[in-house]
């Protein structure tokens, strides 16, 4: 058990911090190695390494991005917070404008603009469009926590134990060994036309996407290796994973442009074991 537990760098569509403690509670008695296919803000894998339950991890995620900034994070921190300290990152209009028009190429600075961006955007909203570029509207915050030094820190140490992929979630069947666990925490199935919220990437996590994804599961649950999965309680994926342990939860959306929006919506977790 650590002291103090790191949380995620980034606010993330889909994030668990709201699940965790049913998300624990039906972890494995005990397993090998950690694998977390769409890690996302990585909440979860926090939570286990501050338990002390984390041996080695493979942690994936789709989103370059994302995954570069885990990268920086691990690697380079010092360098990625005193980017952040400079006056360059001001939480003004014309400045998040300017900055989100950037490409910068040098990996420091690209990491602390997806940072940046992230803590000052729109309701913290990270969305790209069909050319894969960042186009969420400034977030008008009075004093947002661009550079979370200490945070930082704790994450870098927590990565120590983690090795950072940015694939196809399919490459946990390439890692994954027997009394293993495996984490799936994937863009969510609409609940309705409505809801559909999947453009992390340029590329949409398609409804062949989830079966596909089934298909990966069903691999690993006859490899022995312990499997739980957060999606909607649509019926498509209700019954996608029938054959499964499912336990039913009520989850709140943190993200969305509307806070009407935002009420409990029905989700599953479905456990092999």
């Amino acid at each position: 058990m650590f002291e103090k537990e790191p949380k995620p760098f980034v606010k993330w569509a889909g994030g668990k911090r709201q699940l965790l403690d049913i998300l624990l509670k039906n972890i494995p008695e005990s397993f090998s190695n950690y694998h977390e296919p769409f890690v996302g803000g990585g909440a979860l894998y926090f939570r286990l390494w501050s338990e002390g339950l984390i041996k080695k991890a493979h942690l994936n995620d789709y989103n370059p991005e994302l995954m570069e900034a885990y990268r920086v994070i691990k690697s380079r921190p010092s360098e990625l917070i005193e980017e952040l300290k400079s006056t360059k990152y001001r939480n003004e209009s014309e400045t998040y404008y300017g900055i989100r028009a950037e490409t910068p190429r040098d990996s420091i600075e690209k990491v602390a603009r997806f940072l940046y961006l992230n803590k000052t955007a729109f309701n913290g909203l990270y969305r790209v469009n069909s050319k894969g570029g960042f186009n969420v509207p400034f977030g008008k915050y009075k004093n947002p926590k661009i550079c979370n030094e200490e945070n930082i820190m704790l994450v870098s140490e927590a990565l120590k134990k983690a090795t950072l992929f940015n694939d196809d979630f399919s490459i946990v069947l390439k890692y994954a060994k027997p009394k293993d666990f495996a984490y799936f925490d994937p863009p969510y199935y609409p609940i309705s036309k409505t809801s559909s919220f999947t453009n992390y990437t340029k590329l949409d996590f398609t409804e062949e996407d989830q079966r596909r994804l089934q298909s990966v599961y069903s691999q690993l649950d006859k490899k022995d290796i312990h499997v739980m999965l957060s999606n909607s309680a649509a019926p498509f994926i209700t019954e996608l994973y029938s054959n499964y342990n499912t336990v039913g939860v009520m989850a709140r959306r943190a993200i969305n442009c509307k806070a009407d929006k935002r009420g409990p919506v029905p989700e599953i977790v479905a456990l092999n074991y």
